[in-house]
């Protein structure tokens, strides 16, 4: 079915490269501002993804793992992961609109850290033209993204192809009838019988014509 597995392909990598993109923006800058620390002084404060948007690792490695169990998953469990994304897109959403939002309370920690002010209302005075950089909205568009991934996934799993086992761990031979001749011609055997008796202990030579 190479249509099923262009589109098994195409949604697994699909998730990979949306999880991949929020946890790049992560790692950025999010917000610039001035901090005023004392009197006129000021202090330049760059906040990363990581103080503004704590929860967003942990969204993107989900993702990540999610993308690396639908490459063996079942056609039910596939669903169940599809919805699962949706939901992880849908967080990675929340987290950098409230952001975006909420500069100053996304910087909070950062002021805290780099001045020693807290409490919500002494931080914002305290920045200075806080700019948001494009950061946050690479999150919001990853977000919107797994989302649509996984409703994909979800409209489209049944017709992936299942995942496929090399070799069948029970191996079953037709039942001799009572009183068969033993010397009767044995059926054809190959190398996965005789390694199946060797495992076992047994010679596979024995009882074979010479």
């Amino acid at each position: 079915m190479p249509g099923g597995r262009r589109l098994k392909l195409g949604f697994i990598l699909g998730v990979l490269a949306a999880s991949g993109l929020a946890l790049l923006s992560w790692t950025q800058v999010w917000i610039v501002a001035g901090v005023a620390t004392s009197g006129s002084a000021q202090e330049h404060l760059e906040v990363t993804g990581t103080t503004a948007s704590p929860a967003l690792t942990a969204l993107a490695l989900a993702g990540l793992a999610l993308g690396a169990a639908l490459t063996i998953a079942g056609p039910i469990i596939r669903v169940v992961l599809g919805l699962l994304e949706v939901l992880l897109g849908a967080s990675v959403f929340l987290g950098a609109f409230l952001a975006l939002r909420d500069p100053a309370g996304a910087s909070a920690a950062a002021v805290t850290d780099a001045t020693g002010i807290s409490g919500k209302e002494s931080i914002v005075v305290a920045l200075v033209d806080p700019t948001v950089s494009a950061w946050p909205f690479v999150a919001l568009a990853s977000g919107v993204f797994m989302a649509l991934v996984g409703v994909g996934i979800v409209v489209t799993a049944r017709r992936w192809p299942g995942p496929t086992t090399r070799y069948q761990s029970v191996r079953l031979e037709p039942a001799r009838p009572t009183g068969a001749d033993d010397t009767a011609e044995a059926p054809p055997r190959d190398a996965v019988d005789d390694w199946d008796e060797l495992s076992r202990g047994d010679d596979p030579t024995t009882g074979r014509s010479r």
